[in-house]
């Protein structure tokens, strides 16, 4: 693993293309208290593969988003937030019969987060390899991704197909490793997976405290 501009293909579109999920995160509306203690909750658009798309359209680069939303109102509504941010969503199916996920975060009064999610399944988890745009995954320069799209399937196998296709483009591999433990079966089949592709990234993305898991 190598992590400097000059792993950076010499050809290429500049497309930076984000696999993963995108859902609707309930922030409360007020702060430092748990979520059984929010008077309230605001929806706004989450998901850390679609919160770098969007970042990198608004930084001034080239992005587009691969992944499963719902057919339902919540599903367009996150389709229509990767339009207006200038996103491409030519890598985006939606599913009739999921719905898009939820998750409820806040940050409690001791600093701890605090996460709720509601998956069972949710459409992100049911992309598939078929569901796969292999020609936008073969144009981008930068194709970047998280872990949790491995926890189940059909969604892993669409992941690892994913970055096999881009590799062998010659993409850039970026991971963010972004550990989710509540949405894990346990700690040690999150580590299992995360590391499992580990070391096919060029670039990691990680912060300290979830190294110790």
């Amino acid at each position: 693993m190598a992590s400097n501009a000059s792993l950076l293909p010499a050809t290429g579109s500049g497309l930076i293309v984000s696999f993963g999920e995108m859902l609707i995160d309930f922030v409360p509306t007020a702060s430092g208290v748990s979520l059984a203690e929010a008077p309230g909750f605001l929806k706004a658009p989450g998901g850390a593969p679609a919160n770098v798309a969007i970042a990198v359209s608004r930084l001034g680069g080239k992005s587009a988003f691969v992944g499963k939303l719902g057919d339902d109102e919540f599903g367009h509504m996150l389709a229509g937030i990767l339009k207006e941010n200038n996103v491409r969503g030519d890598g985006i199916n939606f599913d009739k019969g999921a719905r898009t996920a939820l998750a409820f975060v806040t940050l409690r009064a001791d600093g701890e987060r605090e996460f709720m999610f509601y998956r069972n399944p949710s459409a992100d988890m049911l992309l598939t390899p078929e569901d796969l745009n292999l020609e936008l995954i073969r144009s981008a320069k930068v194709f970047h991704y998280g872990s949790i799209s491995l926890i189940v399937e059909p969604c892993r196998s669409a992941h690892l197909k994913a970055m096999e296709v881009a590799k062998d483009a010659g993409c850039l591999l970026s991971y963010d490793p972004n550990l989710r433990l509540p949405l894990w079966p346990s700690p040690e089949e999150a580590r299992k997976q995360i590391l499992s592709i580990w070391d096919k990234a060029d670039l990691i993305k990680s912060v300290m405290w979830s190294w110790n898991f």
